[in-house]
């Protein structure tokens, strides 16, 4: 029998679905730029909420907040870039922005372990579906522990901060002549501190539409299964991690492709963890754009902080203790998805030690 024909989009149809996603491209790069000038204006009015409502006052207490921020807007992205506009702001310090978006990172890795209890509740394997965000969470926690110290020793030192990177003047002159007027439109009616919420969603919004540029990844007609050795290659995955990243500018889209590509057998869970350190170094990307828009040369040397640091600690893992590391994390998976008991003590920790971090 005959395999019934594939209906192929016209090449018309094709040139203009291209043609779509170049201009949602373009709108959610303006949304993104106008999120970040309404959250930088917004941010100075929130001061008195950071300090006093949610005593954000020390380097752990951002940690936790950031952390906690990005299970709220699930995601770590916005979470990172609100940390640069009160740090820009002056509502928290260098390093309190520095580990508050820290925190946001850790939060993120969390929307992988939901998306896995959403496959359980499709009934699909418990272990599989949870293994992915469980490794998440585990590698991103195991390694930015450590990159904390790294990232906290180099802006003590300072010796990042003669490389900057700029909007310039020119830029700086096109920002206010596009998003003044829209910035003075929502003063009209808001206030000021009001104008930090509506850039929160507008970066949200703005994300999503990124999203959409993207090509849809369809795995039965990929060519995942055709380069399926390479992913036992953990310089393949690693770079493979980074530029998925890169792209989607998203860590929780590159990291959440993991539960479908798991389930059906793709990657297996070992192969996966260079994949995510990788991932976990491009993901400030779209932070270090918002670090440029703010033109804040001490926010730029913050974030580059953050992605040397836990480059260093990813590739003396990969390179020294590879193989241990990958054990002893997949031994950790194992014993929380072993019993009920011990899940349920582990997501009570992940909440409880935020929430602890956030109150100290």
């Amino acid at each position: 029998m005959a395999a019934e024909a594939r209906p192929v989009a016209s090449p018309q149809r094709a040139h203009w679905v291209q043609g779509g996603k170049v201009l949602l491209f373009f709108v959610s790069l303006f949304l993104f730029i106008l999120a970040i000038m309404l959250m930088k204006e917004g941010a100075k009015s929130l001061a008195p909420l950071v300090r006093d409502v949610f005593h954000v006052t020390n380097p752990l207490n951002s940690l936790g907040f950031g952390w906690l921020f990005a299970y709220v807007v699930m995601s770590g992205s916005p979470v990172a870039a609100s940390a640069l506009t009160f740090f820009d702001a002056g509502v928290i310090n260098q390093l309190e922005a520095f580990t508050m978006i820290t925190g946001s990172r850790l939060g993120a890795s969390f929307i992988v372990l939901f998306i896995g209890f959403i496959y359980v509740l499709r009934g699909r394997n418990r272990s599989t579906s949870l293994s992915m965000g469980l490794l998440s969470l585990s590698v991103t926690g195991s390694t930015y522990v450590v990159a904390l110290f790294i990232g906290i020793l180099f802006l003590g030192t300072g010796v990042f901060n003669h490389i900057q990177l700029e909007t310039g003047a020119a830029l700086e002159s096109i920002f206010s002549f596009v998003f003044d007027p829209v910035i003075h439109f929502f003063l009209s009616f808001l206030p000021r501190w009001g104008l930090f919420p509506i850039g929160l969603i507008v970066i949200l919004i703005s994300f999503n539409l990124f999203d959409r540029c993207l090509p849809q990844l369809a795995i039965k007609e990929s060519q995942v299964g055709r380069v399926s050795r390479l992913v036992y290659r953990p310089s393949v995955m690693f770079l493979l991690g980074a530029g998925v990243t890169m792209i989607s500018m998203s860590v929780s889209v590159s990291l959440s492709i993991l539960v479908p590509l798991s389930n059906r057998g793709f990657v297996r869970r070992e192969n996966v963890i260079p994949y995510i350190m990788g991932a976990n170094i491009t993901t400030f990307i779209d932070t270090l754009l918002a670090a440029v828009l703010l033109n804040n040369p001490p926010a730029f040397t913050i974030v580059l902080t953050e992605m040397l640091s836990i480059a260093i600690v990813s590739i003396i893992v990969l390179l020294t203790m590879y193989k241990p590391y990958v054990r002893n994390m997949l031994s950790f998976v194992g014993w929380v998805t072993e019993r009920n008991r011990n899940l349920a003590i582990f997501m009570i920790a992940i909440f409880i030690i935020p929430l602890i971090l956030l109150l100290i």
